[in-house]
């Protein structure tokens, strides 16, 4: 990994003193640079791995940031690009490159001015530099990836993450959204113990009627029609109101008196106004499942892609259009020792939605008049269809204990941001801001508090020496475009573990997680994802297309490391066959090549 650092740029250097340290103490008056809003991207082998602050209206600008970048990139050149931020995107200034073999000779830190060239390769201005302080850390000589993250012998986790690894936790795992006795084999654990195979949405279920308080829903699509459970396991009976579908269901409860909150997103393509119909490129059902739930007292906010209003103009219609909300996760209050309740979080893969109800027997043909009953989901094939149905295998966990707070922050985050957004075009009344339940001011609800932090004993479901217990860590990849409540200013983001980006704030530990995870196994690395793209600036084409996420090359230095060792290691990658919808779609078509070009 490399540490660099922007600490002033771009200025003249003192006299004597590139190479040797910090400027003097005079002041040195020289010409200055044309600028406004300056900041500083680093590139290594045409990838963006790290950007400073927009300083705005600063012709001597001074950053002071410091960065942490894992790099795994063939490269020369490390080029600090000097950028002057515009509405419509950024120009060019100049350029300051370090020699990648100078970085990689350097034993200890360096400091030093380099001087900024301009497009032509020469100077931008007489004596223009930028200032920067850099140390080089091989892989091999850091102690973190000597061990994997559960060997961390101070039980930290992945430590530059926004949520810290939390204890005494317990976590139940679930393949895809039911098992049906005999399903899957019987897993052998230790001490003579067996994997209990569990069922996601009937757990769902239980957990949505068995709740007092509050529930709480985010996810990429939520429908009102389907049924949560269907195959009734015969070991639990179904409270009322369980054979309802999830729109039914939750309207239920709001009626007993529980805060139902739902947050989904707003797919822009689809429209439910006056004569305009179109349920939306992607099919998520925003529009029917807000229209359901408008008259009642569940409270359904439909959430954009947000684009920071920081970003260039261009850039955020892209990010509007383009992106969306991937999250999919369920808040409950649920019951804890004693009379007191807790906070539990449902989460994973699994959106509340048509298509996704699916045993790992994967029927594509058998039960569609009965358990997958106006259920049929395949855009494989054309409306009308009578089978097969598009078969749906996906993870998902229950967490319990202190984590689950972090996930029901997260909510909140979201919600914040959602609710003030549509606030301001009328969309939601202002009262949706503050529909949030204070869990603080209810005493028989446990939750962190000034007093209690996140951590604390009193949140905690399990003893360190319990066999069942878990340290739980959670990690997410968004921006402060899409939630409220990061900090504006970079150096107290950065205190976060948070990136700042050109005045956008990110929390990207899912990305650090997985290079940290990787770096660190011994033996093997099993991955199970939905797509599978990245390291573009290692690929035959499409060098600049932006997927510059560092997996796929981790993955491959990580097989040629353990080869010359002569160790045996194993990588397992897992996606389907093709992604969601026509495989011969330009838009199917295109994300098959862009993961061939990734595994190739």
């Amino acid at each position: 990994s490399c540490g660099t650092a922007s600490s002033c740029a771009p200025r003249q250097p003192p006299p004597n003193s590139r190479g040797v340290g910090e400027a003097g103490s005079r002041r040195h008056h020289h010409r200055r640079i044309i600028t406004s809003d300056p900041y500083v991207t680093l590139s290594v082998a045409g990838a963006v791995v790290a950007r400073t602050a927009v300083i705005p209206n600063s012709q001597e600008p001074r950053w002071d940031e410091q960065f942490f970048v894992p790099l795994a990139h063939r490269a020369t050149l490390l080029d600090f690009q000097v950028k002057d931020n515009d509405t419509f995107g950024a120009q060019l200034i100049g350029t300051a490159s370090v020699p990648a073999e100078r970085v990689l000779a350097a034993a200890d830190e360096v400091e030093e001015w380099v001087p900024i060239l301009g497009t032509s390769g020469k100077t931008y201005k007489p004596r223009t530099a930028l200032f920067i302080r850099y140390r080089f850390r091989p892989f091999a000589a850091n102690p973190v990836y000597r061990r994997g993250i559960p060997g961390d012998p101070d039980q930290q986790g992945v430590k530059d993450s926004y949520f810290p690894l939390r204890h005494g936790g317990k976590v139940t795992l679930y393949q895809d959204a039911h098992v049906n006795e005999g399903d899957l084999p019987d897993v052998e654990l230790d001490r003579g113990k067996k994997f209990e195979h569990n069922q996601c949405w009937e757990d769902i279920c239980h957990a949505i009627l068995e709740a007092h308080h509050m529930i709480y829903i985010v996810g990429w699509s939520i429908y009102d029609k389907v049924k949560l459970v269907r195959e009734p396991s015969s070991s639990r009976a179904l409270p009322e109101g369980g054979e309802l579908t999830l729109g039914e269901l939750l309207k239920f409860k709001s009626q007993e008196g529980v805060r139902v909150c739902l947050l989904v997103w707003d797919d822009k393509t689809s429209h439910d106004k006056l004569f305009i119909k179109t349920g939306g490129v992607m099919g998520t059902h925003d529009e029917e499942t807000r229209k359901f739930f408008k008259h009642s007292s569940v409270i359904c906010v439909l959430s954009p892609r947000y684009a920071s209003s920081k970003l260039s103009i261009f850039k955020q219609q892209v990010v509007g259009t383009l992106f969306t909300h991937h999250q999919k996760c369920v808040l409950v209050d649920t019951q804890a020792s004693g009379n007191k309740r807790k906070v539990t979080a449902f989460i994973g893969g699994l959106d509340l939605c048509d298509g996704r109800y699916d045993t790992p027997q994967h029927r594509l043909f058998k039960d569609l008049d009965t358990v997958f009953e106006n259920d049929f989901h395949n855009p494989t094939f054309s409306a009308g269809a009578k089978g097969p149905r598009q078969p749906w295998h996906d993870l998902h966990c229950k967490i319990d204990g202190p984590a689950a707070y972090d996930v029901l922050k997260n909510f909140e985050q979201r919600w914040r941001k959602a609710s003030k957004f549509r606030d301001r075009f009328r969309k939601v009344s202002r009262w949706k801001d503050d529909a949030l339940i204070k869990l603080e001011r209810i005493s028989w609800i446990l939750s962190p508090s000034p007093n209690v932090p996140n951590d604390h004993v009193s949140l905690r479901v399990s003893k360190e020496e319990d066999p069942e217990n878990w340290h739980v860590q959670v990690f997410r990849s968004i921006d402060s475009g899409s939630l409220k409540g990061f900090p504006s200013d970079c150096k107290e983001a950065s205190k976060q573990n948070l990136v700042c980006r050109k005045n956008l704030i990110i929390d990207k530990s899912i990305h650090t997680a997985y290079v940290r995870a990787i770096r660190s196994a011994q033996h093997f690395i099993y991955i199970e994802n939905q797509y599978f793209l990245g390291s573009s600036y290692e690929w035959p084409s499409y060098v600049n297309s932006g997927a510059d996420n560092l997996i796929p090359m981790e993955l491959a230095l990580k097989i040629a490391t353990k080869i010359r060792a002569g160790e045996r290691f194993a990588v397992y990658v897992v996606i389907p066959m093709w992604p969601e919808g026509v495989p011969t779609s330009a838009s199917v078509q295109e994300i098959l090549f862009f993961q061939v070009s990734s595994i190739l």
